[in-house]
């Protein structure tokens, strides 16, 4: 398996990617915000929110990693991901523009917007909740660069079984991220 290297470089320049993409979808029109493709798939408004709840749970995570990691002199480098980590890594990462398979999403980050009351009051919430947790998003990885990152291992939101190195938890979550890119492009077709 070939080594998967990350630098932050390359990590704020798919960051922005997707928070401009995101910023285009504000703009559509309400139905295609909250029309599902299916009854039982998930809307676009709905997709940002369970972006903003799974990145909600690593923000206390960073924040607490960063009060503990010591600050270094040298310049960012690139960072070589861990074999484990690596592999889960490569699990949301899509390939040639599609999901590789579709994974049954955990109780705790379901978007649980009731459709029926769905005002454009709470689709902008959203939207703007999503905008400030993923400018925080940016700032770690910016502030990262100057980090001891193998200091302090992050603990995945799913547990103790997956634990990540500041880079590989950025780069987790952008996988993540672009997953749900090629989802909004399915929903709307």
């Amino acid at each position: 398996m070939a080594s998967l290297l990350i630098t932050s470089e390359n990590q704020i320049q798919r960051l922005n990617h997707i928070i401009n993409k995101v910023k285009e979808l504000q703009e559509l029109e309400t139905a295609q915000l909250t029309s599902p493709p299916h009854a039982k798939s998930w809307n676009v408004v709905e997709v940002i929110e369970h972006l903003n709840i799974a990145y909600g749970i690593y923000m206390p995570k960073l924040d607490e990693a960063f009060s503990k990691m010591p600050s270094l002199d040298a310049a960012p480098n690139e960072f070589k991901a861990r074999t484990w980590q690596k592999i889960v890594i490569a699990g949301q990462r899509p390939k040639n523009g599609k999901r590789k398979w579709k994974m049954k999403t955990l109780k705790r980050f379901e978007p649980l917007l009731d459709k029926e009351t769905l005002t454009q009051e709470k689709i902008d919430a959203v939207f703007e909740n999503f905008f400030t947790r993923h400018a925080h998003l940016k700032e770690a990885i910016l502030k990262s660069r100057n980090k001891d990152v193998k200091e302090v291992k992050i603990t995945s939101a799913v547990g103790p079984i997956v634990n990540f190195y500041l880079p590989e938890c950025f780069e987790f979550l952008l996988c993540h991220m672009e997953r749900h890119m090629v989802q909004i492009d399915e929903i709307l077709g």
